[in-house]
């Protein structure tokens, strides 16, 4: 039986200088999946609405609101979705700064704040220090993420990040050390990662512990297919700085999409052939269970 998936594009504005390299990314995935057998059919993320998905099987780099919450519905009938609407909303700032807090990944201290209601007191910790101001959602432009360095200029980025219709944001504190960009495919031995800005020379990282830390925080999310920033301190202590869903992969392309269309082939197979709908993970030998629901 030849299986089925669609496949939902992200919306350019998701895409803020990698409308391209998402674009390739679903695609070669799909070529994947062609290779093992399958059949893609592609959907427009803001074409959505008009389109009735018939395959039970998707996997999508939307971000959309009202298409996360459509795909959750799908899944509520039985279908898959790749990366779960639950691990896209958990990806949102808000919800990631708050989730691995909690959870004890090393994360920057940070403060959610309501950007209509501000007051500056609730920022009193941060005082005399440089810290980032970003929105609560996913970035759309530059403008979303700003460094600030003194009070007056924290507060201000804040004020206007209303002004701009923007509900909330996070502040964060700004730390000094090497950052790295990682990529990562939940249940698959597939991991990747570089330096990105290598400001203090001499820091020696953990690659084992790096790359166990990176998991933790997709185990955490529930996120598939994922991505993020760390920074790795002078002390070589490892801080998860910023997590997404499904980003591009333009460095280690061609080596991802393999890894996703494999972990998402055979997600579609044990749920055809499972009645617990969970699978086991190359890289711990753990059950994953696939997030779905039924009525």
């Amino acid at each position: 039986m030849q299986l089925e998936f669609a496949a939902i594009k992200r919306a350019k504005k998701f895409s803020p200088n990698h409308i391209e390299n998402d674009a390739l990314i679903l695609t070669q995935t799909a070529e994947e999946l062609h290779r093992l057998g399958a059949k893609v059919k592609f959907y427009d993320e803001e074409m959505l609405f008009g389109n009735s998905i018939k395959e039970d099987f998707i996997f999508s780099m939307s971000r959309e609101d009202d298409v996360i919450k459509k795909l959750k519905q799908l899944q509520k009938k039985g279908k898959v979705v790749i990366n779960s609407p639950k691990a896209v909303k958990n990806c949102f700032r808000e919800n990631v700064t708050t989730k691995l807090l909690v959870y004890g990944v090393p994360y920057p201290d940070s403060v959610i704040i309501k950007t209509n209601d501000f007051d500056p007191i609730t920022l009193a910790k941060f005082n005399g220090q440089k810290v980032w101001v970003k929105r609560d959602k996913h970035i759309q432009h530059s403008e979303d993420r700003a460094l600030a360095t003194c009070d007056a200029e924290r507060d201000n980025i804040v004020r206007e990040f209303g002004r701009r219709g923007i509900k909330k944001a996070i502040v964060q504190e700004h730390l000094i050390g090497n950052e790295v960009k990682f990529y990562g495919v939940r249940g698959s031995e597939f991991f990747h990662w570089y330096y990105s800005h290598e400001t203090i020379p001499g820091i020696k990282i953990d690659e084992q512990k790096f790359i166990t830390l990176a998991r933790r925080a997709a185990e955490t999310l529930k996120v598939d297919v994922y991505g993020g920033d760390a920074l790795i301190m002078p002390d070589g202590s490892i801080y998860i700085i910023d997590f997404n869903d499904w980003p591009s992969f333009a460095p280690c392309r061609n080596e991802a999409a393999q890894a996703i269309a494999k972990m998402i082939y055979r997600k579609a197979q044990f749920r055809m052939l499972t009645p617990d709908h969970s699978f086991v993970s190359e890289e711990t030998n753990e059950v994953i269970e696939i997030e779905t629901n039924f009525n």
